[in-house]
């Protein structure tokens, strides 16, 4: 007899693994990440194309903040550097709802992450297109390793071209269509 008011599912697997951009985009995958111990918190991301190839990755040392903040600083540092660069169609993937909720609803300035949401605006704004997806975890595996990458970087935004060797792992992990298992709880 369950004791639980929990909503009963039938629980179901799927194969998740990175999916390109279309051929004329670049995809930038991004995350965050705190340490729940100390409260610090980075964000990275990289650019790729539809064969899989980084053109450029991107670390962020935050200080302090809140995954969310963490995750909304992230995405809009790789926006940012999108721009500087050139690029007019991007395709930005998120693994948090949260995040895509805040960036979709137009927040006024009083909610604590209205200001944030305010500068994603300003540059959805701008003259490019901009294909926002939520994406699970499992599928942006680069990212969250350029995110953790970030708390031992110095405080700020640093974006290169060259990738580590770290990096290179999940690249071709997700280039040789790698999947991992995702459960789900299908509810009645």
């Amino acid at each position: 007899m369950s004791t639980t008011n929990e909503p009963r599912g039938e629980l179901r697997t799927r194969q998740i693994a990175w999916k390109p951009p279309l051929a004329d985009w670049i995809q930038i995958q991004s995350d965050g990440s705190v340490h729940h111990d100390s409260g610090k918190a980075a964000a990275g991301g990289l650019f790729r194309d539809h064969l899989g190839r980084c053109h450029r990755a991107f670390v962020c040392n935050l200080g302090s903040c809140s995954i969310t903040s963490a995750e909304l600083k992230g995405a809009m540092e790789g926006l940012k550097i999108a721009w500087d660069e050139g690029y007019r169609k991007i395709e930005l993937n998120l693994d948090s709802e949260t995040a895509i909720s805040i960036i979709n609803n137009h927040l006024d300035d009083e909610h604590r992450h209205g200001q944030a949401a305010v500068q994603f605006r300003n540059l959805l704004d701008r003259d490019w297109e901009i294909k926002i997806s939520h994406v699970y975890r499992e599928s942006n595996c680069a990212a969250d390793y350029l995110a953790n990458a970030g708390h031992t970087s110095p405080f700020g935004t640093h974006s290169f071209d060259v990738c580590d060797p770290g990096l290179r792992y999940w690249l071709h992990y997700d280039v040789m269509g790698i999947a991992q298992e995702r459960s789900f709880n299908l509810m009645h």
